[in-house]
């Protein structure tokens, strides 16, 4: 994820943290400070500091317990609104997805049932109104909270894993595509009314919550993207890779001059080149960043070969365009280079491309046929 910092890793995962978060820390820090001295602020530090651990914790019981299905982890990111862990597939068994799902509440009451038995904390749902004072012990402040991350994450409702426990459910007797269809639309549902909530507040209750309003805006693109993201790749399935990839592009040799790429960009629209060897074969990429890199540090002098970066991956003409929507899902690749049986380079697919493919679908009447795509006729 993008303007994360890597603090280390733990057991093959890289552990992130966004720059929000770490603005988020400080907020919390100058708030405290403004209201309560050093003392209440270096207090509220922690008990974020601990919180944000749980939570952490949490999205380790959904690694460890996606990595027994043979599900690659590689990183999770710690949010402001809490932590992503990056799967590089979704099981499409439904329980798997239901296990894995699962897991990340199941952390958390652990954790809160762990504090009453061996630090004495006292469970007591009142103190989630004053989870943010001193007056209330820490260890209290942390049970109570992990239940509440624990119910709250059960919504069901994506992206939250109650979600995605909904969908393992329905799609045992719907189908993965249809189950993922409704727990989206109950997503978006949940956060136009929680929306609705941080705008106007509840009478008697509390006011406008800014905070309530930003989750219901991260809710309704997560719910949104998770539908399109499943329709994409079951309209994929079966479907030859050529009828999707591009196939007028530029490309570069790794002979050639960053100034040669400097005007190949300024005359094409693209933000990428492949970099291909005198065969044809890819051996590198290079992107707009990589060029302007070079620019500053080696001059327009400089071969493309220095500047490149490793290519990317590749799929064979032949193959079916889901395998190379996986790849991009599973690699967070910007395309995938398309080679026939020689390795040389006849065309590229990416996310851009799959989603024109996808709005050509749509687009049709029912019960016409379009290339290897078709509607079905109304029933």
């Amino acid at each position: 994820m993008s303007w994360s910092l890597n603090i280390g890793s733990i057991a093959g995962t890289q552990v992130r943290v966004h720059i929000t978060f770490l603005l988020f820390l400080g907020w919390i820090f100058f708030m405290s400070y403004a209201s309560g001295g050093a003392e209440a602020a270096w207090s509220g530090l922690l008990y974020m500091v601990l919180l944000f651990a749980c939570v952490l914790a949490h999205e380790f019981g959904h690694i460890f317990t996606a990595r027994g299905f043979g599900v690659a982890t590689p990183d999770v990111t710690l949010l402001p609104i809490g932590g992503l862990a990056r799967l590089e597939r979704i099981p499409e068994e439904p329980h798997q997805e239901f296990l894995i799902a699962i897991a990340g509440p199941l952390v958390n009451v652990v954790i809160a049932f762990a504090l009453v038995l061996l630090a004495g904390a006292r469970l007591n749902m009142g103190d989630l109104t004053a989870v943010e004072s001193a007056q209330v012990p820490l260890v209290d402040r942390l049970a109570v909270v992990n239940l509440f991350l624990a119910v709250f994450n059960m919504i069901p409702a994506f992206p939250m894993d109650g979600g995605r426990v909904l969908r393992a459910l329905l799609a045992s007797r719907l189908g993965f595509v249809r189950a993922t269809e409704i727990a989206a639309f109950i997503g978006q549902g949940f956060a136009f009314a929680l929306g609705i909530v941080g705008f106007f507040g509840i009478p008697g209750l509390f006011g406008p919550n800014l905070v309530l309003i930003f989750i219901a805006i991260f809710v309704y693109l997560a719910a949104s993207a998770e539908a399109h993201s499943v329709a994409l790749r079951a309209m994929s399935r079966g479907v030859p890779v050529s009828t999707a990839m591009m196939t007028q592009y530029a490309t570069l040799t790794p002979e050639a001059d960053v100034e040669d790429a400097v005007q190949t960009l300024l005359r094409t629209s693209q933000s990428e080149f492949q970099v291909v060897d005198g065969d044809g074969r890819p051996v590198g990429l290079l992107a707009r960043a990589d060029i302007i890199r070079a620019l500053k540090e080696r001059g327009p002098d400089a071969k493309v070969a220095d500047a490149m970066s490793n290519p990317v991956p590749t799929v064979g003409h032949r193959r079916c365009l889901d395998e190379a929507f996986r790849i991009l899902q599973e690699k967070s690749a910007p395309a995938v280079a398309i080679v026939d049986a020689g390795g040389r380079l006849v065309g590229l697919v990416s996310s851009e491309t799959i989603g024109e493919m996808m709005m050509l679908h749509e687009a049709l009447p029912k019960g016409v046929r379009f290339g290897p795509w078709s509607r079905p006729a109304s029933p």
